[in-house]
Parts: C-alpha cells; structure tokens; sequence
C-alpha cells in the first residue's frame, strides 16, 4: 500500500511525505514522518492568504495559486495543503497532470516562490514601508491614468 500524507500546523507551516508498506497503518506512519521532517515555513499575507500570485510546476502537472477575496477554491490535493497551511482565502487551478504526487510537488513548488514584501525589501536593501506603499501607489497612478 501507498499512502501520501500532508501535515501543517495551519499557522504557516507545512510539509508532505510519502510511504510504503505491506499494512496500510504502516505506509500512514511511515508518510507522516518523512511529512513532519519535510515541513516548510509559507509566508502569508494576514495569515490568511498568499502574498502574490505564483505558478508551480512539477513534470506534467502545473499549478496556478491566486489571491481571493474569500474561501479556498481548490480540489483534490490542493485544497487539503491549504487547509493544513492555514490559507483561508485562494484560489488554485490545477493544469495538466492530476496525478496527485504532481499535484502536491507543483503545489510546493509554487508556494516555496512566494516572497513576503519583508523579504523582497530584505534583498533590495530598502524599508518593508517602501516596497508596499511603491506597489499600492503605482495602483493609484493606474487608476488616475485611467480616469483622465
């Protein structure tokens, strides 16, 4: 038997695993060790949902995460990360493979590429309040532009 198990703590951390055994119990545990010994820390935006949106790519199977007013839109796999990771508001559409071994390493891969403006502002050098409120005035300029 083959089990795939994701765990999190639904605060921002979540990692997955996959194990094999004769017994079913046995491929669970073995799946929940490798999970809890590959567990990643996710940057979200109010601890509800993702900062930006991301495309995650893993063989066949391809993933798209985006930013949602409310609830999680996702199936299959994807939705159970999310659950686990603490994200309360995305939508993710799934691309290709629904092999769920692809599904849930796209998935990963798509959210290790999500940076917090923290970090972003860590690399450039500058003030947290300088990349944010450069991104929110140039929102304001493409309004006014428009308007005009």
């Amino acid at each position: 038997f083959a089990a795939v198990v994701v765990v999190g703590d639904q605060k921002g951390r979540v990692g997955y695993g996959s194990g094999k055994a004769t017994e079913v119990p046995d491929a669970i545990t073995k799946a929940t060790n490798e999970a809890k010994k590959n567990m990643v820390r996710i940057p979200l935006r109010e601890g509800r949902t993702l900062h930006h949106d991301v495309a995650g790519r893993f063989g066949a199977g391809k993933v798209v995460l985006r930013t949602a007013p409310a609830g999680v839109i996702a199936g299959g796999p994807m939705r159970a990360i999310f659950e686990v990771l603490g994200v309360q508001d995305v939508v993710a559409k799934s691309l290709g493979s629904n092999n769920p071994y692809n599904m849930i390493k796209a998935t990963f891969n798509a959210l290790e590429a999500i940076n917090s403006p923290r970090m972003v502002a860590a690399k450039r050098g500058k003030k947290v309040g300088d990349i944010v409120s450069r991104r929110e005035n140039t929102a304001n300029a493409k309004l006014e532009k428009e308007e005009a």
